[in-house]
């Protein structure tokens, strides 16, 4: 039986989200600016650092057992994998991202339909042109090795590139046209994976801790000692997850509640507790929430 699971990780946008992420999950990883294979303070793991563009490539073929990369490269590889689970994050937040149709502010082009016979720069080409030929449009899809933002006009009529915020494309007056593929980060296993009892068990712990720190990137702890005469009406405040726990303090007149919220709500919640009579009001972070 295996001891050991090889795991991709993503080098290059996600490389610092997937390591911060990770690290609140529980793995502390330490890599040289040089080195593709980290150290991680888990014997059970090997990790190799691979683009993501190339991920579902070697997960298919064997060289890594499973690989973190998005949704968009296991799409445009072909590559038969199977997705294990979805990761919501990505370079800058909490988000899916898009890949997007878009062209110059002062171009004529309004929709796909426009794009008959015109040039298309982009990384994702096969998905580019599966998106064409849904459309009925006939274009020329041309690969981009980067700064597509700066192909038109010049060099491309128009462009599909990915886009978090939208800023860039803004930056370089681009409007987006329309969106050709939402995307996130996801898991993929290839078969033997899965069918090996070790592996296919220490890839479920990871990603049920994975999936545990990124809900806690929304959430903060909240306890208060409350007067047991005002414990149903501060109850009937906190947007609990579940029933908040309730504890006995050394003065019997008074309790500690203890519960889970989303941290956008704290600020308008706090002062709403203590007019109510909570003191002793904690907020605190979280690293995993584990339904």
């Amino acid at each position: 039986m295996s001891t050991k699971l090889k795991i991709g990780l993503p080098k290059g946008s996600l490389q610092d989200s997937t390591f911060e992420l990770l690290k609140k999950a529980g793995w502390n990883i330490k890599v040289s600016a040089r080195s593709y294979y980290p150290v991680v303070d888990d014997p059970e793991l090997e990790i190799v650092l691979i683009r993501a563009q190339e991920m579902a490539r070697y997960v298919e073929s064997g060289v890594l057992d499973c690989g973190i990369t998005g949704s968009d490269w296991v799409l445009e590889s072909g590559c038969k994998i199977r997705k294990v689970a979805d990761l919501v994050y990505a370079k800058q937040g909490l988000r899916k991202v898009r890949w997007v149709l878009a062209a110059l502010e002062s171009s004529k082009i309004k929709s796909v339909k426009d794009l008959k016979g015109k040039r298309i720069a982009t990384e994702l080409v096969n998905v580019t042109k599966k998106y064409l030929k849904t459309n009925k449009v006939n274009a020329k899809v041309e690969f981009s090795w980067g700064a597509t933002e700066a192909k038109p006009p010049e060099l491309a009529d128009a462009i599909v590139e990915l886009t978090e915020t939208g800023s860039s494309l803004k930056a370089n007056k681009l409007k987006i046209i329309e969106t050709v593929l939402e995307s996130n980060t996801v898991v993929i296993a290839n078969q033997e994976c899965q069918q090996d009892p070790f592996k296919n068990e220490k890839l479920k712990n990871i990603i049920l801790l994975l999936k545990g720190a990124l809900v806690a990137e929304t959430k903060v702890g909240l306890k208060m000692n409350v007067i047991k005469t005002r414990v149903r009406h501060i109850l009937n405040l906190l947007p609990a997850m579940q029933t908040p726990t309730i504890a006995e303090l050394s003065n019997s007149a008074w309790v500690d509640v203890d519960t889970v919220v989303d941290e956008k709500l704290v600020r308008d919640l706090i002062p709403k507790l203590k007019k109510s009579g909570a003191r002793g009001i904690v907020e605190y972070p979280l690293n995993k929430v584990i339904d």
